[in-house]
């Protein structure tokens, strides 16, 4: 496993749990520590943890990071024979780029990005969605199971990537949304009970509203399980994808723009949903 920060360390303690052998890498040492009192062994470099495994699992922040421990010049000679597996979020674009990279060092590359965050990764509640030929998903579900019963084929490498963006794009939009609209309720001294009750009623709800509610009227933005910097990040990977398959992209710019005012502002490693008190400043 490279990679074990926020989604990492938890799927490394279901390999471990499951039973697997394990290796793991991090570039902060640090966040391996409680791996290794769970029988994880700790490789000193990703090259050291390729070469060591038949199976790389990747969760690492983007394509960059990821080109850059998969295919410096001591890690790509360490990949003939493995079978590597993304999970982390990059652009389909990138994927197929990096299975043609990985192919011609003797590798093979697939992915499966997940749906769900940190409580899901912890017991085992992902909704997996593999990216590959139906041979690779065979040989790749003993590994992935481990991290949630619902596997699906998507498609080939890059399909996958592709789907966990569309979503990825629900969550951005719907809690822009929300926050406009929770605000505008705040600001005219609507009864926001009244507002959530109208709401929940009514073929507009969503259920990621009321996760968000207590966070956004509370302003309560620590212990974030996915951080509003990952979801800028998203957000631009989905407008390059967006931009490269002739799709309009003025809202996700608009959505951008709102995530950077709130990176700007030192909130870049707070839950996502302080995107409100970019839209709905706090009274001073």
């Amino acid at each position: 496993m490279i990679g074990t920060g926020l989604m990492g360390e938890p799927l490394a303690h279901r390999l471990l749990g499951a039973g697997h052998r394990l290796t793991v890498w991090n570039r902060s040492p640090g966040k391996t520590e409680e791996l290794t009192t769970q029988g994880a062994n700790v490789a000193a470099t990703p090259e050291e943890a390729i070469g060591e495994c038949p199976w790389v699992l990747t969760m690492v922040a983007n394509a960059d990071a990821l080109s850059e421990v998969l295919l410096n010049n001591r890690s790509r000679a360490t990949l003939a024979g493995r079978k590597v597996v993304n999970m982390a979020t990059i652009g389909p674009h990138e994927a197929r780029q990096l299975g043609d990279q990985v192919n011609q060092a003797g590798g093979e590359l697939m992915e499966c990005p997940v749906l769900g965050s940190v409580p899901e990764a912890r017991s085992g509640e992902l909704i997996l969605m593999f990216g590959g030929t139906p041979e690779q998903l065979a040989e790749a579900r003993p590994l992935l199971e481990a991290f949630g019963e619902t596997l699906r084929h998507v498609g080939l490498l890059g399909q996958a990537t592709a789907l966990k963006l569309t979503l990825n794009q629900l969550i951005a939009g719907l809690t822009t949304s929300f926050a406009v609209s929770l605000g505008l309720a705040e600001r005219e001294g609507l009864d926001v009970d009244q507002f959530m009750e109208v709401l929940r009623g009514s073929a507009l709800y969503a259920p990621t509203f009321d996760k968000k509610l207590d966070r956004m009227r509370g302003r309560h933005y620590t212990n974030p399980n996915f951080p509003l910097a990952h979801l800028l990040k998203d957000v631009g990977l989905l407008e390059d994808a967006a931009r490269r398959d002739g799709l309009d992209t003025r809202l996700l710019t608009t959505l951008a723009r709102v995530l950077e005012e709130g990176e700007d502002q030192g909130l870049g490693e707070a839950d996502y949903s302080a995107l409100y008190d970019v839209i709905h400043p706090a009274p001073s």
